[in-house]
């Protein structure tokens, strides 16, 4: 955004103002900030580097309200002088940000904006996408890293959601050494740890770090976990622990996982709400859910999977299995009331086939199943590419090759169009 300067100076009250002269001396009684009421005059004080009572020059003057203007957090800054006071009126910036920390170790939060804030004393926890001040808290950051013996380079970039499609923070990043997750260890009342668990621990150490994604991501992978081991409950708390290890090529941060799984619970009941297509009798004969059976995840997930292809089969290809749980904390156990919201219902589209020859595509549509206009019904493109095929000419070419399959639903149409793909296997 650009920035303007303007100087008033009237020498005193009943004389015509006129550009000072070069060297001429000036004692404001006062200094006084009109426009920017978020900051105090000893705030704007500091920033600008002066001090009531001090004799100034208009240089110095200039010199100190551009020290404003540099900051960043102004889009204007202008001052007079009246023979006593000495007035800046301020216009404040708009669109100021907060920090982002991407990859430093370093505690985000009140602690860390205190620091900034005594150092740099216009800085209320957000700043300017570029400007001075951005500029000199990138380089206070990396000075904070050095007196922990972390050597690095630090950058401030734009950082954009990708949802609201806006820059939301000025992210501050290592770009020198890469910063990776170190070692992982976990402590506290946790259960004893099997394969899966030790492979969780074993995932992330060498991957990149991320201030707010390793944590996030860690305690997302562990909660996970106890989840399926049938205690609904975590509390599950990832921290980077200990000072960050160096070597020649990287720079990385060591983390505690804090685990309480909480109460394991068992499996009470399973009811599918009245008017789902999948019937109780059926659902039951599937999965032999068992009261007080160990509330497995991966069972559970595998039961929704089974409600959500059976409206996928009938045209419902947006359908939303909602399984909402009842923890009964007495008994121990968790029950779940199975709805689905089906969506709109949709038929088959056009059909692709992409990488065969015209004799094998002509063959393929000739054995399809499902009819531009048919309910669409995702189960007939795994059916037409399985063994028994009524072709066996075509049985035999799927057998020696690769198959994929896409869809692509057209909203507005309620309609999905299917392309098929083949390659040779290896």
């Amino acid at each position: 955004m650009p920035r303007t300067f303007a100087l008033t100076l009237a020498v005193c009250a009943f004389v015509v103002a006129a550009l000072p002269a070069p060297g001429q001396n000036f004692e404001p009684k006062a200094i006084r900030f009109e426009g920017a009421p978020a900051y105090s005059d000893q705030e704007l004080l500091a920033a600008a580097g002066l001090t009531p009572g001090t004799v100034l020059t208009y240089a110095e003057m200039n010199r100190d309200a551009q020290k404003l203007v540099d900051s960043g957090m102004f889009s204007s800054v202008s001052f007079k002088f009246d023979g006593q006071e000495l007035i800046f009126q301020l216009a404040p910036a708009t669109g100021l940000i907060p920090l982002r920390l991407q990859n430093l170790p370093l505690h985000a939060g009140k602690e860390l904006d205190d620091k900034l804030h005594h150092q740099f004393p216009l800085y209320h926890g957000l700043l300017p996408e570029q400007g001075g001040l951005t500029e000199s808290v990138r380089a206070t950051l990396e000075q904070m890293l050095a007196a922990q013996g972390v050597k690095a380079s630090v950058q401030a970039a734009a950082y954009k959601d990708s949802a609201l499609h806006k820059t939301i923070a000025v992210s501050f990043a290592i770009v020198y050494p890469p910063v990776l997750v170190g070692d992982v260890r976990t402590e506290g009342a946790i259960v004893a740890l099997d394969p899966k668990a030790s492979a969780i621990v074993a995932k992330f150490p060498g991957t990149p770090y991320d201030t707010q994604g390793s944590p996030a991501a860690i305690e997302a992978a562990f909660t996970s976990y106890y989840k399926d081991q049938g205690y609904p409950e975590p509390a599950v708390h990832a921290t980077p622990a200990g000072k960050p290890v160096e070597s020649a090529d990287a720079l990385r941060i060591p983390f505690h996982v804090s685990i309480v799984p909480g109460v394991q619970y068992k499996l009470g009941e399973i009811r599918l709400a009245p008017g789902v297509l999948v019937s109780q009798a059926d659902f039951d004969r599937q999965f032999h859910f068992r009261t007080g059976d160990v509330a497995d995840g991966d069972r559970l997930r595998a039961a929704w999977k089974f409600i959500e292809q059976s409206y996928h089969d009938r045209g419902y290809i947006k359908a939303k299995v909602q399984p909402a749980v009842t923890i009964d904390h007495r008994s121990n156990m968790a029950s779940y009331e199975v709805t689905v919201e089906p969506g709109a219902a949709y038929t088959m589209g056009k059909l692709s086939i992409d990488n065969v020859t015209d004799d094998l595509r002509s063959a393929m549509l000739a054995a399809w199943k499902m009819p531009a206009g048919s309910v669409f019904n995702e189960s007939v493109i795994l059916e037409f590419f399985s063994a028994h095929s009524p072709n066996p000419a075509l049985e035999q070419i799927f057998a020696a090759s690769n198959y994929r399959y896409t869809i692509a639903p057209n909203d507005e149409a309620r309609t999905v169009d299917v392309k098929l793909t083949l390659e040779n296997k290896p």
